[in-house]
């Protein structure tokens, strides 16, 4: 640990992380639970936090970081270096790490984080010549160049996908994990033209400067729309700060063994007591949680890495032992090695908390006095499932992934002030959007339900949906929107904004129309929650 005058440092790694007096608002929730899991033996990359008051100080100082914040930071990039054997920016290892931000309470999506820093001209040929792996380089610093562009000088994302879309062809590169070495290294040369041709944004060559502004960046990040949107939503403290965690990344997008992938300890819809996971193969993290991916290796994990998927399994018992309630974790998986990244209490429906605390009174992993606890916010009459009848004659019109369960009809709208516009007078609306990004949270919380061409189930989009108890189905491939007609085509209907349409995230279908479900509550889970009380577990 390394003092400063906005607060300390602390170190992560090793098995020997020290949370003696260390609290989630001193480094974040995600720093916090990173220590629990190094300490209870869990495989987390090395890593150092920097504290939330160095946030508040960088507001105090109108958005500069304070003085001697650099040789702090060359500091712990040294003890970093000594536990990975790697240099930073250097010419045969190099270290690359991730910058990601923490607040005291789980956010999920809503503060920005970068990957791959300390690429550049010179450190991408060493991971080459480190590797052996010349996609890897390529593919690692192009995605570096963009994230620094969008999360540093603001640049959209937009730009860079169109550079993408210009080399894919539906046979050779149908994605952008198909494509090679060489292509790959044209579109990092071409994202760097880009970004100098931008007025006031620049990517600098020297690893110590874009570390300086990434920090910068996401503490600049706490103050953001959306982040100030979810606070309101959920009455979060706007003077608490975001930690900032460095941390040596691990490349998920290393070849045909390695991936990313996020995990819930037990389904956040329904409560089950199974790992409901997403996965890509071949991919970094963000390409699982930015909803910009369709997700779907999840289902191959288990068939192609069999010994990985049982590791995973070993992981789900030992956090759940560990935090004592269902988690949400991701993972990252390079050739074949398995890395945590982050766990926190999952979000999850008023139906799956309900299911979730019994279950876990029953297994003994927690007792009726914090099970109660846990569910005190609830509005418990209030919890349903909602279905379609069987029996229901209408004829489905796509298919897509239900991310959270029930059923929802609304007028379709096709963003967030459309959805603002056509709930006038507490019409339901259903949002349809390619892609819902966590910028989208203001449409979120009006609509009934979630449309998605895009995206994967544990998304930071699917999980904010979720903990607002939203119907919401992802990657619908049969969905293609036309934002400037303000209509949709879903299969063969076409659907104009202000029409109805209808959700059935139970079995994950979509339905042209207005339809009408039935209602049913988990009586038997509500009666053991009422002997609970008489027994006078709680004073």
């Amino acid at each position: 640990m390394s003092a400063d005058p906005a607060g300390a440092v602390y170190f992560i790694g090793g098995g020997r992380s020290d949370t003696q007096g260390v609290t989630p608002e001193v480094v974040g929730n995600k720093a916090f639970n990173l220590m629990r899991m190094d300490r209870a033996g869990l495989p987390v990359p090395p890593a150092f936090v920097i504290g939330t008051a160095a946030c508040r100080e960088y507001q105090r100082a109108g958005g500069h970081l304070p003085a001697g914040f650099g040789d702090l930071l060359g500091a712990n990039i040294r003890q970093l270096e000594r536990a990975t054997g790697r240099s930073f920016g250097g010419r045969r290892r190099p270290l690359l790490v991730s910058v990601r931000s923490g607040a005291p309470v789980s956010m999920p999506g809503m503060l920005d984080s970068v990957l791959n820093v300390g690429l550049n001209d010179v450190s991408v040929m060493g991971l080459v010549r480190a590797s052996g792996n010349p996609r890897l380089a390529w593919d690692s610093y192009r995605r570096l160049v963009e994230s620094y562009a969008s999360v540093v000088h603001g640049c959209p994302l937009a730009l860079f996908d169109a550079q993408v879309q210009r080399h894919l062809d539906p046979v050779l590169f149908p994605s952008p994990r198909e494509l090679d070495a060489v292509t790959l290294r044209l579109l990092a040369q071409d994202a760097l033209q880009l970004v100098r041709a931008m007025p006031a944004a620049s990517f600098p060559q020297d690893p110590m400067a874009q570390l300086m502004a990434c920090v910068a960046a996401v503490f600049r990040s706490w103050d953001g729309a959306r982040a100030r949107t979810y606070r309101r939503m959920h009455g979060i403290d706007d003077a608490l700060g975001t930690a900032v965690t460095v941390q040596a990344m691990v490349l998920g997008n290393a070849g045909g063994t390695s991936g990313s992938g996020v995990g819930f300890t037990r389904d956040p819809a329904s409560g089950r007591n199974e790992l409901y996971l997403d996965f890509l193969f071949n991919a970094q993290g963000e390409d699982v949680v930015s909803g910009r991916r369709t997700v779907s290796d999840g289902g191959r994990l288990q068939s192609l890495l069999p010994q990985l998927h049982a590791r995973l399994q070993r992981v789900k018992s030992l956090l759940e032992g560990e935090f004592g309630d269902l988690q949400d974790f991701e993972f990252t998986v390079q050739d074949g090695e398995l890395f945590l990244l982050q766990t926190r209490d999952g979000k999850r429906t008023p139906w799956a908390a309900l299911h979730v605390a019994v279950d876990m009174v029953d297994e003994g992993l927690i007792d009726v006095a914090t099970a109660l606890a846990r569910l005190d916010a609830l509005d418990l009459p209030a919890i349903e499932r909602v279905y379609l009848d069987a029996a229901d004659t209408a004829q489905a019109i796509a298919t897509a992934t239900p991310a959270s369960l029930g059923v929802a009809s609304g007028v379709l709208a096709l963003d967030s002030d459309s959805a603002r516009r056509l709930s006038d007078g507490d019409r339901p609306v259903i949002l349809v959007r390619e892609e819902i990004a966590t910028d989208d949270i203001a449409g979120m919380a009006i609509a009934r339900g979630i449309l998605t061409g895009r995206g994967g189930r544990t998304s930071h989009a699917a999980v904010v949906a979720r903990q607002l108890d939203k119907v919401c189905l992802v990657g619908c491939a049969a969905l293609r929107i036309d934002a400037q007609a303000r209509r949709c085509r879903i299969g063969d209907t076409v659907l104009r904004e202000g029409e109805w349409l209808s959700l059935d995230g139970n079995e994950g279908r979509v339905f042209a129309g207005r339809l009408e479900p039935i209602r049913e509550r988990p009586e038997s889970l509500l009666r053991r929650i009422e002997a609970w009380r008489c027994d006078g577990a709680v004073d």
